[in-house]
């Protein structure tokens, strides 16, 4: 896979675009006004891998907020405004490092080139962000409803408003809740402009739908060598959307920190209770930064030759397993003592 190149966008302590590292960003659900919440939300956002955090800035009590919060934080942090340019000038002051706004309702062309002045002169980047649900009315009568071809002129419109500022530290976004929709908006995006893209499915849904959705759409997205910064959107607990990103990102080939982690799905030939013992060595190895494959198999069809193929591996028998570590059998155990010594063996690497 190639990545798309884009121009390099520094962001605090990291770059976004050009040859660095695709980042994974999550967004507090705290109310930003409340600063130990918001700390504790990110810290922990921080510990499952997020690189860069978003709050929403819906008044000047949280813009203040932005002060002790950015002081404390040592990754990126971004504020979310919408409609009012000076909660906008207030985070700035208040030491935030990049801005996320929709330059089509902040205020008009003059306070989106006082923003962009401001920015340029601080070096923090804004990101303009385009979603199906706030489509300009003008757009909507052009082509009867949300099309990507709408979207991205939306966009375009948007990114033209700071480039007639002299802006150009920009990184854009186009989301849907429509998974087709968002990626062919972003291919043809893609096609337009060099600026950074943060890729994501907006109100994907719930984990279990919003996983598939944002898997789908970003992860697709990723293979097609498009995209330099993801975002998750789950209706649920903000770690989640961390733990799913990072997979995303390593299913695709951009991440190899952590486990990575196979098993087969049974069949009838599985003779162990090799649900229950991949669901006990998924969890133990949840936390792990080992960057190791894995693999949990159940008969000697297919078990063995995976398990080969892995740093670390099982293959289930008849109430015992084998453990291959690089491909040889290094013991041989009974069923109820398969994941005790598996961890053992992972633990000696």
């Amino acid at each position: 896979m190639e990545r798309r190149p884009t121009r390099k966008i520094k962001i605090k302590n990291m770059y976004v675009g050009g040859d660095s590292k695709i980042s994974v960003q999550s967004m507090t659900n705290t109310d930003t006004r409340n600063i130990e919440a918001t700390l504790d939300q990110s810290r922990a956002l921080m510990v499952a891998g997020c690189d860069i955090i978003r709050v929403a800035v819906p008044d000047l009590e949280a813009a203040e907020a932005l002060k002790e919060i950015t002081r404390q934080l040592p990754i990126p942090v971004v504020a979310d405004i919408h409609f009012d340019y000076r909660l906008a000038l207030k985070s700035i002051e208040n030491g935030i490092s990049k801005l996320r706004i929709n330059p089509g309702n902040i205020g008009g062309k003059d306070k989106v080139r006082l923003l962009a002045e401001v920015c340029k002169d601080k070096g923090i980047p804004i990101r303009v962000g385009v979603n199906s649900g706030s489509l300009e009315k003008d757009l909507l009568e052009k082509y009867g409803h949300v099309t990507p071809e709408a979207l991205v002129e939306s966009a375009l419109r948007h990114v033209e408003l700071l480039e007639d500022a002299n802006f150009y530290d920009t990184i854009i976004s186009i989301k849907s809740s429509d998974v087709m929709t968002m990626m062919n908006s972003y291919r043809l995006l893609s096609k337009e402009v060099d600026y950074p893209l943060h890729l994501g499915v907006t109100e994907a849904g719930t984990p279990w739908r919003g996983t598939i959705k944002s898997s789908v759409g970003i992860g697709g997205l990723l293979s097609e060598g498009i995209g330099d910064t993801i975002r998750v959107s789950l209706t649920g607990d903000s770690i989640e959307e961390i733990k799913v990103g990072r997979e995303i990102l390593k299913s695709v080939g951009h991440l190899k920190d952590g486990i990575e982690f196979v098993s087969c799905p049974t069949c009838g030939r599985t003779q162990i209770d090799l649900i229950g013992i991949a669901n006990q060595v998924e969890d133990a190895l949840k936390d792990s930064k080992k960057n190791i494959k894995v693999a949990v198999m159940g008969c000697v069809v297919n078990g063995p030759g995976e398990a080969r193929e892995a740093d670390i591996g099982i293959a289930g028998g008849n109430g015992m397993g084998l453990i291959f570590k690089k491909g040889l059998i290094i013991r041989r155990v009974k069923e109820e003592e398969l994941v005790a010594a598996l961890l053992e063996e992972i633990d000696k690497l």
